[in-house]
């Protein structure tokens, strides 16, 4: 509950507490305090159990924190039954990017490709380079007197 308090600021709220409460006052403000977040959490709980309750046994197994939805996708993710850890394994990340620096720099990867499939460079590789566009040096477009 209080995991992000560091030791500097607990001591400050102590401090803080006795000179507001003062020494006398404090062990009683404390129980009260204790027994309300006690009767808080007694509360929370019977609501939970009458809300399961209601639902019917159908729902046993619910838990209300995987209404938060990082839990719920968490345990989604871990259900065998959906067959997702053998589609995560399934990938091999440096074979595909391998793959991809090959393409990229024309490098065959494949030892039969197929000429017929797309254009190709001579020797059956695909040319990815970018070639300048050849063009007359003085090679306008046509004035139009209309549109300026």
């Amino acid at each position: 509950m209080f995991n992000d308090i560091g030791p500097l600021e607990l001591v400050t709220l102590i401090v803080l507490a006795v000179l507001i409460f003062g020494p006398e006052k404090l062990p009683k403000v404390i129980q009260d305090v204790t027994r309300t977040i006690r009767k808080i959490r007694d509360f929370s709980e019977s609501a939970k159990q009458d809300i399961r309750q209601e639902l019917g046994p159908e729902f046993k197994d619910f838990e209300f924190e995987d209404l938060n939805p990082k839990t719920f996708i968490r345990k989604q993710m871990d259900n065998d039954d959906l067959g997702l850890k053998e589609i995560r394994n399934g990938f091999d990340l440096k074979k595909e990017m391998a793959e991809v620096t090959d393409a990229v720099h024309g490098r065959d990867t494949d030892p039969s490709p197929s000429p017929a499939a797309s254009p190709a460079a001579p020797g059956g590789r695909v040319d990815m380079t970018k070639k300048p566009e050849t063009s007359a040096v003085d090679d306008r477009p046509p004035f139009d007197m209309d549109a300026t």
